[in-house]
Protein backbone atom coordinates (compact mmCIF):
# COMPACT_ATOMS: atom_id res chain seq x y z
CA UNK A 1 0.00 0.00 0.00
CA UNK A 2 2.91 2.36 0.72
CA UNK A 3 4.20 1.69 -2.35
CA UNK A 4 1.54 2.40 -4.03
CA UNK A 5 0.90 5.62 -2.44
CA UNK A 6 4.77 6.90 -3.02
CA UNK A 7 4.77 5.85 -6.40
CA UNK A 8 1.29 7.73 -6.96
CA UNK A 9 2.48 11.29 -5.30
CA UNK A 10 5.89 10.53 -7.51
CA UNK A 11 3.73 10.63 -10.77
CA UNK A 12 1.78 13.28 -9.80
CA UNK A 13 5.08 15.10 -9.07
CA UNK A 14 6.51 14.53 -12.35
CA UNK A 15 2.89 15.76 -14.11
CA UNK A 16 2.90 19.22 -12.13
CA UNK A 17 6.54 19.65 -12.83
CA UNK A 18 6.13 18.55 -16.45
CA UNK A 19 3.20 20.96 -16.91
CA UNK A 20 5.29 24.12 -15.76
CA UNK A 21 4.83 27.03 -18.73
CA UNK A 22 8.03 27.05 -20.68
CA UNK A 23 8.99 30.82 -22.26
CA UNK A 24 7.35 31.47 -25.37
CA UNK A 25 10.03 32.54 -28.25
CA UNK A 26 9.45 35.96 -28.67
CA UNK A 27 7.93 36.44 -25.37
CA UNK A 28 10.24 39.01 -24.51
CA UNK A 29 9.54 42.93 -25.16
CA UNK A 30 11.55 46.06 -24.50
CA UNK A 31 10.21 49.38 -23.61
CA UNK A 32 8.59 50.29 -26.62
CA UNK A 33 7.06 46.66 -27.61
CA UNK A 34 9.93 45.29 -29.93
CA UNK A 35 10.61 41.82 -29.27
CA UNK A 36 14.30 41.19 -29.13
CA UNK A 37 14.63 37.33 -29.45
CA UNK A 38 12.38 38.00 -32.45
CA UNK A 39 15.07 40.22 -34.31
CA UNK A 40 12.72 43.44 -33.09
CA UNK A 41 14.93 46.85 -32.62
CA UNK A 42 13.09 50.20 -32.04
CA UNK A 43 13.94 52.96 -34.97
CA UNK A 44 14.01 56.02 -33.55
CA UNK A 45 13.44 57.62 -36.77
CA UNK A 46 10.82 55.07 -38.18
CA UNK A 47 9.12 55.28 -34.19
CA UNK A 48 8.45 51.73 -34.70
CA UNK A 49 10.25 47.78 -34.61
CA UNK A 50 12.72 46.99 -37.33
CA UNK A 51 15.16 44.30 -38.40
CA UNK A 52 17.77 45.57 -38.73
CA UNK A 53 19.01 42.88 -41.01
CA UNK A 54 15.93 43.20 -43.25
CA UNK A 55 16.87 47.28 -44.08
CA UNK A 56 17.83 48.54 -47.45
CA UNK A 57 20.96 50.22 -46.38
CA UNK A 58 23.44 47.82 -45.00
CA UNK A 59 27.15 48.08 -44.23
CA UNK A 60 29.65 45.59 -43.46
CA UNK A 61 32.44 45.70 -40.75
CA UNK A 62 35.52 47.18 -42.82
CA UNK A 63 38.49 45.28 -40.35
CA UNK A 64 38.01 43.50 -37.59
CA UNK A 65 39.98 41.49 -35.79
CA UNK A 66 37.40 39.12 -34.20
CA UNK A 67 36.85 35.84 -36.00
CA UNK A 68 33.70 37.27 -37.18
CA UNK A 69 32.63 40.35 -39.00
CA UNK A 70 29.27 42.17 -37.44
CA UNK A 71 27.13 44.30 -40.12
CA UNK A 72 25.09 47.76 -39.40
CA UNK A 73 21.97 49.09 -41.34
CA UNK A 74 21.13 52.62 -41.88
CA UNK A 75 18.12 54.14 -42.26
CA UNK A 76 17.10 57.64 -43.03
CA UNK A 77 14.11 60.27 -42.55
CA UNK A 78 11.78 61.21 -45.14
CA UNK A 79 13.42 64.40 -45.46
CA UNK A 80 16.89 62.96 -45.20
CA UNK A 81 18.25 65.42 -42.59
CA UNK A 82 18.19 62.65 -39.81
CA UNK A 83 20.27 58.95 -40.21
CA UNK A 84 19.83 56.47 -37.88
CA UNK A 85 22.58 54.12 -37.70
CA UNK A 86 22.45 51.00 -35.61
CA UNK A 87 25.85 49.94 -34.05
CA UNK A 88 26.05 46.51 -32.66
CA UNK A 89 28.68 47.04 -29.89
CA UNK A 90 27.44 50.65 -29.08
CA UNK A 91 25.22 50.45 -25.38
CA UNK A 92 22.79 52.83 -27.06
CA UNK A 93 20.15 50.45 -29.77
CA UNK A 94 21.47 53.05 -32.66
CA UNK A 95 22.89 56.89 -33.13
CA UNK A 96 21.22 59.66 -34.79
CA UNK A 97 23.25 61.50 -37.49
CA UNK A 98 22.04 65.08 -38.70
CA UNK A 99 22.89 66.68 -41.58
CA UNK A 100 23.94 70.31 -41.82
CA UNK A 101 22.19 72.00 -44.72
CA UNK A 102 22.88 70.53 -48.18
CA UNK A 103 26.02 68.83 -46.63
CA UNK A 104 26.26 65.18 -47.87
CA UNK A 105 27.90 64.33 -44.41
CA UNK A 106 25.59 63.33 -41.11
CA UNK A 107 27.35 63.51 -38.06
CA UNK A 108 26.94 63.15 -34.42
CA UNK A 109 26.50 65.99 -32.57
CA UNK A 110 29.43 67.33 -30.33
CA UNK A 111 27.98 65.99 -27.35
CA UNK A 112 29.43 62.57 -28.20
CA UNK A 113 32.76 62.02 -27.54
CA UNK A 114 33.46 60.03 -30.43
CA UNK A 115 32.42 61.35 -33.54
CA UNK A 116 30.55 59.59 -35.99
CA UNK A 117 30.17 60.72 -39.66
CA UNK A 118 28.10 58.84 -42.67
CA UNK A 119 28.71 59.83 -46.19
CA UNK A 120 28.06 58.14 -49.22
CA UNK A 121 30.89 56.04 -51.07
CA UNK A 122 30.87 54.81 -55.02
CA UNK A 123 27.61 55.20 -56.69
CA UNK A 124 24.74 53.82 -54.15
CA UNK A 125 26.96 53.14 -51.01
CA UNK A 126 28.07 54.77 -47.49
CA UNK A 127 30.91 54.72 -45.41
CA UNK A 128 30.40 54.95 -41.73
CA UNK A 129 33.39 56.67 -39.78
CA UNK A 130 34.36 56.87 -36.39
CA UNK A 131 36.94 59.72 -35.59
CA UNK A 132 38.00 59.15 -39.28
CA UNK A 133 38.61 56.29 -39.70
CA UNK A 134 36.49 53.99 -41.63
CA UNK A 135 34.37 51.38 -39.79
CA UNK A 136 31.57 49.90 -41.98
CA UNK A 137 31.08 50.39 -45.84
Amino acid sequence: MRKTILLCVMFLGFLAFAQQEQPVLGGDKDVHGCKGSAGYTYSQIKNDCVRVFEQKIKLKEVTSDKSYTSMTAVIFSKDMKKAEVFIPYENAKSIILEREGKSKKWKSGSYIKEAYVLVPFKKKGYQLKKDNVVIYQ
